[in-house]
């Protein structure tokens, strides 16, 4: 979530705008709350589209199709205005992160958890198909975790079958490379098959960490694997394997249907029981996910920043209905450069500290003794010194922002000044065995705060070798540091306080 800022309105419609959730192709998403108290999803259009009769048309259409497809499995549709000005349409928001970014943060999920994710998304397709309806966009950041079960969004994309042709533009392929079928990768017309496809690709996603087609090349690239290639299902083996594959046969008429795929995915599902079907670290998440919305309140225009370039990563909630295809996106990124595992057995989930605001002293004391030119002969007198509050060996645990997952982190600083190498640091997944290692150097000191460039300290398996930017901010009197770390991906770097040891 990002503030609102001076080019955004306070209210759409009857719904008071707290938010902003991301940006699409179509326009922005804003989180927002009625009168009552519930708190909904507002997408509004571009104004360079609502002029257009031909968008005006298509999004009439797909609001329209939401409303029929109802609530149980995805976000609602509350109220829409399709021919004011700027055209908008609010569902109802779902508190909790997508599939893609839980996969991202906490690693592929247990076998079972995927065979119930499966069975309950096989029935969300069964009630869209039954409406004559189909996806066309079925892919992790379309997933939404919740604590009564997963939801599928963003119809932005879905069409009436009998009108797909119509409203879609020839040449253009709507839905994202890494998920879609061979026959919407070549232009032809889609039916409910095309969602199976497209919903065992997320299935070998969620239970592989992997994309089954590949992740990080271009969009030509997915799009001939999906047409010529066969899928990379590396880490799926028995019944899940089986199912996934005949999902993801490239003949429309050898895949399962989603009452069948039910089926097939059931048994495999009651191992989890009648609770979420999520791991007991994300089902709690989640759990305070929903929680922490309650408080949010809007900001003021006074406390509204000034308008920002918009960002290349979206929320899991876009509006993406756009005619061209574009790769799967979201807010997801690996916390503290890990590829972690979910515990299948985990019989108490240990409290994790929620991170809101934190006031910074300024305790100047504890750099005084730091600034000034005290250079040793032949150094850069302009150099900035580690302050000696700083050296030494600090500990604690850190925190996901999007999925809220924690890690033991250490850091272990040494004298030293801006632009040499002053500390190491060491994150140890709480899921698995991984420990990823970095080397800091300073670059740059400021009145109660430090800034540092993390990079990997040699090629480690499980890390994902991205480099980090870390801030130290010091807390009671010099008592604790806190550290907020930048450069992994939008929404989900990590923060939380260490203690000296």
């Amino acid at each position: 979530m990002e503030l609102l800022t001076a080019d955004d309105p306070s209210t759409i419609g009857d719904y008071r705008l707290l938010r902003r959730l991301g940006a699409g192709g179509m326009g922005r998403v804003y989180l927002g709350r009625t009168a009552g108290g519930r708190t909904v999803a507002v997408k509004a259009v571009r104004p360079e589209l609502a002029d257009d009769p031909e968008f005006r048309a298509r999004f009439r259409q797909e609001v329209s199709a939401a409303r029929r497809v109802g609530g149980r499995w995805t976000a609602p549709v509350l109220d829409a205005d399709t021919d004011g000005p700027r055209p908008w349409v609010a569902t109802g928001y779902i508190a909790g992160p997508s599939l893609g970014a839980a996969v991202h943060a906490g690693g592929p999920l247990p076998t079972a958890s995927v065979h119930a994710l499966g069975a309950r998304l096989a029935e969300a397709l069964e009630q869209v198909h039954a409406l004559g309806l189909v996806h066309r966009d079925v892919k992790p950041s379309n997933v939404l975790l919740t604590l009564d079960g997963p939801r599928l969004i963003d119809f932005g994309v879905a069409r009436a079958l009998d009108a797909a042709a119509a409203l879609t533009r020839s040449g253009y392929v709507v839905g994202s490379p890494g998920f879609m079928s061979p026959e919407q990768a070549a232009g032809s017309p889609v039916g409910p098959a095309g969602d199976v496809f497209a919903l065992g690709a997320v299935l070998a996603f969620a239970a592989t960490g992997t994309a089954p087609f590949g992740e990080g090349v271009s969009a030509a690239v997915l799009l001939y694997r999906v047409l010529h290639e066969e899928p990379d299902l590396r880490g799926l083996d028995g019944d899940l394997r089986e199912t996934v594959t005949a999902c993801l046969a490239k003949d429309p008429a050898d895949r399962p249907g989603p009452t069948e795929l039910r089926a097939r995915l059931a048994p495999g599902a009651a191992a989890v029981g009648p609770g979420t079907g999520l791991p007991g670290p994300l089902a709690a998440a989640v759990g305070r996910a929903a929680v922490e919305l309650l408080d949010l309140e809007a900001d003021t225009p006074s406390d509204r920043p000034s308008a920002m370039p918009a960002v290349a990563d979206r929320a899991p909630t876009e509006l993406d209905g756009g005619p061209v295809a574009t790769a799967a996106t979201g807010a997801t990124a690996a916390l503290g450069r890990r590829n972690r595992r979910w515990r299948w057995a985990v019989t108490a989930v240990a409290a994790v500290p929620l991170l809101g605001v934190v006031l910074f002293p300024q305790v100047q004391q504890l750099w005084q003794s730091d600034r000034g030119d005290t250079s040793p002969p032949g150094t850069d007198s302009s150099a900035q010194a580690l302050p000696r509050a700083f050296v030494g060996t600090w500990k604690g645990t850190i925190t996901t922002k999007v999925v809220p997952l924690p890690s033991t982190f250490t850091a272990t600083f040494t004298a030293g000044r801006t632009g040499e190498d002053v500390g190491r640091t060491s994150n140890a997944s709480a899921f698995s065995d991984t420990v990823c290692r970095g080397v800091l150097t300073l670059v740059s000191v400021e009145a109660g705060a430090v800034t540092l460039q993390e990079r990997p300290e040699g090629p480690q398996p499980g890390c994902t070798g991205v480099p980090e930017k870390q801030t130290y901010t010091v807390l009671d009197g010099g008592a604790r540091l806190h550290v907020s770390v930048t450069g992994a991906q939008l929404g989900t770097d990590p923060e939380g306080d260490l203690a000296k040891q």
